[in-house]
């Protein structure tokens, strides 16, 4: 039935409703609107006179309107029974995949596309395609950059509404979704929805590679990059990529040099939350040690820094037994009886276990030496090296020998000396078992079984076994006597 004829059947129940005190139908703050079905409004200017003439020409003069129970005005157009279905809690429309209802024919075709998978609306600049027109609006917008709707408070702008009303909870703090489960309040309903599915244990989404659950798709095909390495998220200035949006979304950040977060203590700004919640910490007093005051922004960091004055060293070598307070240094120590060398150098392919040591080694193939002696202007790829090489002109001895007092210019060396004292020979021949104080005397040792000879006269040919012995030996050819006789 159309709604002209409906309210031309209920004419007389508008007029008796119209005339009683001849006031108009609605008014402002009451509910004289509610009537039975619907309603007609018309201009409080308008007499309703007892001939269908009258309302001929209401009809034309004033555009009619039917109110809904709930207030709704409905054009001509719309559906007045599909309408009616939603006081009634008709939802004739169920879906055969899931059971859900609705009271709207297009609702339930728009439902159906999520288990049919149909995107039948699809964007003309990247192909992309969308269950709904809406959602292809609102991705256009990300190709002509468009963000229509801006924030009062921070100014920043959004390409839908929806995303910008959501925003504006995080000034005021209003959050309207409630858990009915734990009672945790939320700005979004989407995430409460995500949230509730925690309570139901509905983890449908398995990583095939460690076995982690996730509640949504798209939570699991972002950690899937994880394993994959696929970094789809590029920035447009410096093209570096990322796997997660929202770290690309924070990345854009040191090139445009917004600093949207800032501290409500001091007033300085952020790039990052992180950074914020780290800075808050200093006005807080968190994460401070009480021995000498040093601050830290992570607790695993002060945790680590508390070992040194408890002397604490949880990490055990199971080799040696030694151990350390840091299980960075374990692992590093590890590789001493492990063999492990995994610091490659790209120039001659020599491997270290220390990435330091691979840092150092580096050097030596571009000639670098940036470290120079102030006094004679030597200069050392190393600023230990330098520290030792200083003690040559200050003639520091810093290292002592606990046993007889002598005093060495480099640890090394006292190490080496302490040896005398506890008889220790950690250096042995792999052929005849004879041990050695240091590794040179090893190196020498072997060149008996090898028979290596790798110092050789220029003069007549003749092979020695070390340097020193062709230094001595080359004297024969000079007939040089560089030792005289004091007496």
């Amino acid at each position: 039935m159309e709604e002209w004829e409906y309210l031309e059947g209920h004419k007389d129940l508008y007029k008796d409703a119209m005339m009683k005190d001849h006031q108009p139908l609605i008014s402002s703050g009451e509910d004289s609107m509610r009537g039975s079905d619907s309603h007609l409004l018309i201009s409080p200017s308008t007499d309703i006179e007892d001939n269908s003439s009258q309302i001929g020409k209401t009809r034309t003069a004033q555009r009619m309107v039917n109110i809904f129970e709930c207030g709704k005005p409905l054009k001509k157009n719309d559906g007045l029974s599909t309408h009616k279905k939603s006081h009634k809690d008709i939802k004739s429309f169920t879906c055969t995949e899931c059971g859900k209802s609705f009271s709207k024919k297009s609702s339930f075709v728009v439902h159906q596309r999520i288990h049919t998978g149909e995107k039948p609306f699809s964007c003309s600049e990247c192909g992309k395609c969308f269950t709904t027109k809406s959602h292809l609006v609102g991705h256009q917008k990300t190709h002509t950059k468009e963000k229509p709707f801006s924030c009062q408070e921070c100014k920043k702008c959004f390409r839908q509404k929806e995303n910008l009303v959501a925003h504006q909870r995080s000034h005021t703090g209003e959050k309207l979704f409630s858990c009915p489960e734990c009672g945790k309040c939320f700005i979004r309903k989407s995430t409460l929805v995500q949230h509730q599915i925690t309570h139901k244990g509905n983890m449908r989404f398995t990583c095939s590679e460690c076995g982690k659950c996730f509640t949504r798709k798209s939570s699991l095909l972002a950690h899937l990059r994880i394993h994959t390495g696929e970094k789809p998220y590029s920035c447009s200035e410096c093209k570096k990529c990322f796997g997660q949006k929202e770290n690309l979304v924070a990345h854009q950040r040191s090139h445009t040099g917004e600093k949207p977060f800032s501290c409500s203590e001091c007033g300085k700004s952020f790039s990052h939350k992180s950074s914020l919640l780290e800075h808050l910490r200093i006005h807080t007093g968190e994460n401070s040690c009480l021995e000498c005051g040093k601050w830290f922004n992570l607790k695993s960091k002060l945790v680590i820094h508390l070992r040194t004055h408890t002397g604490e060293k949880p990490f055990l070598c199971p080799e040696c037994g030694k151990c350390f307070s840091h299980k960075s240094s374990l692992v590093i120590h590890q590789r001493i009886h492990t063999g492990e060398k995994p610091n490659l150098c790209p120039e001659c392919g020599k491997c270290f276990s220390h990435k330091s040591s691979l840092a150092v080694h580096l050097k030596t193939h571009t000639g670098e030496k940036p470290n120079s002696c102030t006094v004679c202007g030597k200069c050392v790829r190393q600023k230990s090296k330098l520290i030792d090489h200083m003690r040559v002109h200050t003639g520091e001895k810093p290292f002592s020998c606990t046993e007889c007092g002598k005093c060495f210019s480099h640890k090394s060396n006292l190490v080496v000396h302490m040896r005398t004292h506890t008889g220790e020979k950690p250096y042995s021949c792999s052929e005849c078992g004879k041990c050695f104080n240091h590794k040179s005397d090893l190196v020498k040792h072997r060149r008996i079984h090898t028979k290596e000879k790798t110092n050789s006269c220029t003069e007549c040919g003749k092979f020695v076994n070390n340097n020193s012995d062709l230094v001595k030996h080359q004297i024969n050819h000079t007939g040089e006597k560089p030792y005289s006789c004091t007496e």
